[in-house]
């Protein structure tokens, strides 16, 4: 059995048991002629990861083969050096936010921002879809007013230049959003002074991430959802605490498909706040669902 075979199988023989129910994939070509690499690329792709996130792991696998001075099979690797993270403080970083942002609620207009404001929901996000530009300015200046007299940070799904304008906390972005900044758009955000979120969906994103300092990051989707079509599987409860474990710097926040009931095994990877979408809008009493989940991560 050569080197490269033998790494493979003390890797899947330690880690198999943390990341089931996933297919493997195929292995993308290597990058690099280093034997841990090669190992951990074969093994994470048999793990199930797609091929940026395998080269991610894999290369972060021999980064910290050659800081340490030899292989080790465990841990899995989870330390920000090892995969290129900015070091504290960080050179590029937005301006921060609470590192425990608690139950965090996606909302479709002004009207359920309000609501859900005045129901203690510390956290709430305008996800509101049009191509109305007018619509769209109007609707995150109702939300900024609706959180007035609350205690609600809010956040704006997307329309970064209309939160700017309406005084926002805070923007959400999608890494597709995030890639389409130019570099004066992103200067521009950063100099507002809002606060920013990233969505990810695996070590490659986190990454990208990372590369801007976002105030706080999103893990998902942890499970299923029907809510929109994902372009990645599920994460699951496993990778959802190796990604906690590697961007433990960050205020972290889970989402996707996270009932009730999965806050507890969700708020045990180390993240601190969970999103919910149709958990509140489809409640018979959204005020007192959301008074319900909020007692439910006060005593998880």
């Amino acid at each position: 059995m050569s080197d490269v075979d033998a790494m493979l199988q003390e890797i899947l023989q330690h880690h198999a048991s943390a990341f089931p129910g996933f297919a493997a994939q195929p292995t993308p070509a290597p990058t690099s002629p280093d034997p841990v690499y090669q190992a951990a690329l074969q093994a994470c792709s048999a793990l199930g990861f797609i091929a940026h996130d395998a080269e991610c792991v894999a290369h972060a696998w021999q980064a910290r083969s050659a800081r340490m001075g030899h292989f080790a099979p465990t841990p899995w690797p989870d330390e920000p050096q090892d995969f290129g993270l900015q070091p504290a403080p960080r050179r590029s970083a937005f301006a921060s936010c609470p590192q425990q942002l608690g139950l965090y609620a996606v909302l479709p207009d002004a009207v359920w921002v309000g609501r859900m404001a005045r129901a203690g929901v510390p956290t709430v996000q305008l996800r509101f879809k049009s191509d109305d530009c007018a619509a769209v300015a109007r609707e995150v200046t109702a939300a900024v007013q609706a959180v007035q007299g609350t205690q609600a940070l809010l956040f704006i799904n997307d329309h970064w230049r209309q939160a700017i304008e309406a005084g926002a906390y805070g923007v959400h972005l999608g890494q597709e959003d995030l890639d389409a900044l130019q570099p004066s758009e992103l200067q521009a955000l950063q100099a507002s002074d809002l606060r920013l979120g990233v969505s990810t969906h695996g070590y490659a994103e986190m990454v990208r991430a990372d590369a801007v300092g976002p105030s706080y990051v999103a893990l998902g989707a942890v499970f299923p959802t029907t809510l929109k079509k994902m372009a990645t599987a599920p994460q699951g409860i496993g990778r959802l605490a190796a990604y906690a474990r590697l961007m433990q710097g960050y205020p972290l926040v889970a989402i996707g498909g996270i009932g009730a009931d999965q806050f507890g095994e969700v708020l045990g990877t180390g993240v601190g706040s969970i999103a919910v979408v149709r958990a509140l809008v489809n409640a018979p009493n959204p005020e007192e669902a959301a008074r319900q989940l909020m007692a439910r991560m006060a005593t998880t």
